[in-house]
């Protein structure tokens, strides 16, 4: 090059933004352009093949919104939408379960029968209540594997291999979609209450001698009132894909760490859209709150008895929100039966189905039964010398 020939001075450019990502895209990796997924350990973005991790914003359940019940159908949003980034939805063929699949996706297996999943064959997301709020993940995958070891260990007449056949590595991470219904209770009742009290008796024996007895009698009083009750986060399953019982035996959730919903703690995690509805979900609340609004009238009763002739309630000041809760899922196949496992992701406790070993059962009662003749054996020899 010709000393004469200046050279040029590189120009240093700001980075041109064309076009901005949807609002609740994740972005890729700002080192190795991996998709980004969320880890409950260090509560923020990572990526799983470099290690870069950016955190997430905590938030508060403050900020999470009561959305009017009667209102919100006379409204636009009461048409739905789909969540960002999970534009896709496929129904499982094997247990009929609705998810909802990541962009970009190609494959998934269902997180609750296992079956395969193909996101060509998926459906673009129908509009539905997205979800305003969750409880992010907090326990990570090392540590429901760990939880999931401990219950395995602990249970008893369990099929020998039975730990082989409920491989660790199955464990999936899912979001279940849930309502939470709030609600003022007027209740007016009718009725009686008893009030016992004792009362000498006398009668005359088989010889004819006149004895007495103390008896407990029952005194009925006409009662009528009202009771008030506020009912707070009545926590309905939007999902029809797991058992509830175990869901309940996987509870409490910690419903006062709610945060309001942000796309980024969805990824890497698995998530199914409502299969029950708002309406049918606001029904199922009502039939949780009555026990307990029966309880508070026998108990406004008094009395050692209660008779309830009448009872009306009133709703009012009926709020609801949509979230997310986090579950561990394990399925396994035992002798062509599915059963599942589920670890609560914000606590960790640990609900099942398992199997029972029919030979182990077996040897117990023999077992039992042998200790049992012989025990009796040996009371006769007792007895007889």
């Amino acid at each position: 090059m010709p000393d004469d020939i200046p050279v040029a001075t590189p120009i240093s450019k700001e980075p041109t933004v064309s076009r901005t990502p949807p609002a609740g895209r994740l972005f890729p990796c700002a080192s190795c352009g991996a998709r980004l997924e969320f880890d409950p350990a260090s509560r923020g973005l990572t990526c799983p093949y470099c290690g870069f991790a950016r955190p997430i914003e905590r938030g508060t359940p403050d900020e999470v919104p009561e959305r009017d019940y009667l209102a919100f159908f006379d409204r636009e949003e009461a048409a739905g939408r789909a969540i960002p980034g999970r534009s896709r939805e496929v129904r499982c063929t094997g247990c009929g379960a609705n998810v909802l699949l990541e962009d970009k996706v190609a494959t998934e297996t269902c997180p609750f029968c296992l079956t395969h999943l193909e996101n060509d064959s998926a459906e673009a997301t129908h509009a539905m209540i997205a979800p305003e709020s969750l409880l992010p993940f907090a326990i990570p995958l090392r540590e429901a594997r760990e939880a999931f070891a401990t219950w395995l260990h602990s249970l008893w007449f369990k099929p020998t291999g039975f730990k082989k056949l409920a491989n660790l590595g199955q464990l999936t991470g899912i979001y279940v979609p849930h309502w939470t219904y709030d609600a003022m209770t007027v209740t007016f009742y009718d009725g009686e209450r008893g009030d016992n009290y004792t009362d000498v008796v006398y009668y005359r024996d088989n010889n004819g001698n006149r004895q007495s007895r103390t008896v407990i009698r029952t005194r009925w009083y006409r009662v009528s009132g009202e009771v008030r009750h506020f009912f707070d986060d009545v926590l309905i399953c939007g999902s029809q894909s797991l058992p509830l019982d175990l869901l309940d035996r996987a509870g409490d959730w910690p419903l006062t760490k709610l945060e309001p919903f942000r796309p980024e703690f969805l990824g890497g995690f698995k998530t199914e859209r409502y299969s029950v509805e708002l309406k049918a979900g606001y029904q199922l609340a009502k039939q949780v709150m009555q026990p307990q609004i029966d309880d508070l009238v026998r108990r406004d009763i008094g009395g050692d008895h209660q008779r309830v002739h009448e009872q009306g309630t009133k709703f009012s000041a009926i709020t609801f929100k949509p979230l997310l809760l986090p579950v561990w899922i394990a399925v396994y196949r035992y002798h062509k039966r599915t059963y599942q496992i589920v670890v609560n992701g914000a606590t960790g406790r640990v609900a099942g189905k398992r199997p029972w070993s029919i030979w182990k059962l077996t040897l117990l009662s023999v077992a039992i039964l042998a200790a049992a003749i012989a025990l009796g054996v040996l009371i006769v020899q007792i007895a007889g010398r």
